[in-house]
């Protein structure tokens, strides 16, 4: 009944539009300060209403279905940069600002917040954090986790709490910066995030390489695993190297950014010390540079780097298409159709080549997590050694099971 409905923010009946994977709420509240917040989930957790948050929805589709929904947080009212302190190099803004608008903003100043997040479009701060994508660059400075040095969040019984940067109140015991990065709103909502922040690169270059796959030549090294040994070290310190391999088919793409000064003279001294494989050296990035083509069947694969050829065997055949850092570690697994688009494989066939896929990765001692799916009896996560731990957290912030149940592993 519309009686129960959360109070403290503007609150309008949900629609379609609103759904979570199918789920659709009974409510969208928009609450514009961080009080706001606090006053719904206070509210909401006095009624037993489930609560999903959310940004700019570009990722709302990841993760099971909750197991319940009545309200949607939607913080798009939430769009303001707080506070930049540029001669810090900090800046602080809240969750709903969108990674474009920061973007803009700090360029102002020379200044840029260096995560390369693979959907720019409608990505927020807070969504960015809650899932926890990193782009190429994290190999040079950090994924988002890293970068943050401050976070305010609002716990499910609506107490604030801050910690890192321009400290207020902490929950004891708690980095919740690290803690929140990477729940997808399973503890609390992220209000506000304070990050470090770098000068804008006076002059950027990439390195386009073509390399062959590891089967095609396993009698000798594999060049993308003695490339990315040699990047990895390299004086010169590029920024990133990213793989790009359509459908796990053919030849692999190779791109290394160099930044900062004289990076021109920088990356063709290393283009030269990358050998014939180079195809040129270039003022603007390969059109493929950092992004997720579709994402309606996506997983990630995080891998100790050294295991790169074992992870690229894996994967040669599959019909996944892989891109990412192969120094950083962090891979994205694509599936397409023959024509570039999400196909229409049935359920049997997808989950049985994740299972293959994940055990022999598995066995190289990388992660093998699935972030979107149209199939329920994929397996999203496979093992996870900390669940007990996680539950254990799940249960300190969320006793009552009312933020986005069910959407986290093992069902927290």
């Amino acid at each position: 009944m519309l009686s129960e409905k959360p109070v403290g923010a503007t609150v309008r009946e949900a629609g379609p539009e609103d759904a979570v994977c199918g789920v659709t709420p009974r409510w969208v509240a928009l609450p514009e300060t961080v009080e706001e917040i606090a006053s719904v989930l206070r509210a909401c957790a006095e009624r037993g209403l489930a609560v999903v948050p959310a940004g700019g929805g570009t990722k709302l589709h990841w993760g099971p279905p909750p197991e319940r929904l009545d309200v949607l947080l939607d913080l798009c009212c939430m769009n303001e940069i707080v506070e930049h302190a540029a001669g810090d190099l900090v800046v602080r803004a809240q969750a709903g600002v969108t990674m474009d608008a920061l973007a803009s903003a700090l360029a102002e100043s020379g200044q840029e917040l260096a995560l390369d997040v693979p959907f720019t479009e409608g990505a927020t701060i807070g969504g960015t954090l809650a899932a926890a994508v990193a782009g190429p660059r994290a190999f040079r400075y950090g994924t988002a986790r890293d970068l943050l040095i401050g976070i305010t969040v609002v716990l499910p019984d609506g107490t604030v709490a801050r910690s890192g940067g321009k400290v207020v109140k902490n929950v004891a015991g708690y980095d919740l910066g690290k803690l929140f990065t990477g729940s997808f709103g399973t503890l609390g909502v992220i209000a506000e995030a304070t990050f470090r922040l770098h000068p804008l690169p006076a002059d950027r270059r990439w390195i386009v390489a073509v390399v062959e796959p590891p089967r095609v030549s396993q009698s000798g090294p594999c060049q993308a695993r003695e490339l990315a040994a040699m990047l990895a070290v390299a004086q010169e310190e590029p920024s990133a190297v990213e793989l790009d391999w359509p459908h796990g088919q053919g030849p692999i793409w190779m791109t290394v950014l160099v930044e900062g000064a004289a990076a021109e003279d920088r990356a063709r001294a290393l283009a030269a010390r990358m050998g014939e494989v180079v195809t040129g050296v270039r003022d603007e990035p390969p059109p493929q540079w950092g992004l997720i083509v579709d994402d309606r069947l996506l997983a990630e694969v995080r891998f100790p780097p050294a295991a790169l050829t074992e992870v690229l065997d894996a994967v040669h055949y599959t019909g996944f298409s892989l891109r990412g850092s192969a120094v950083g570690g962090r891979l994205w697994l694509e599936l397409w159709g023959e024509d570039g688009q999400a196909g229409e494989e049935d359920e049997e066939r997808v989950t049985g080549a994740v299972a293959a896929l994940r055990d022999r990765l598995e066995g190289c001692g990388a992660r093998l997590v699935v972030h979107a799916t149209p199939y329920e009896s994929v397996q999203r996560w496979g093992r996870v050694g900390a669940l007990p731990l996680m539950r254990r957290v799940k249960e300190r912030f969320d006793p009552g099971r009312v933020m986005s149940p069910g959407r986290f592993v093992g069902g927290i």
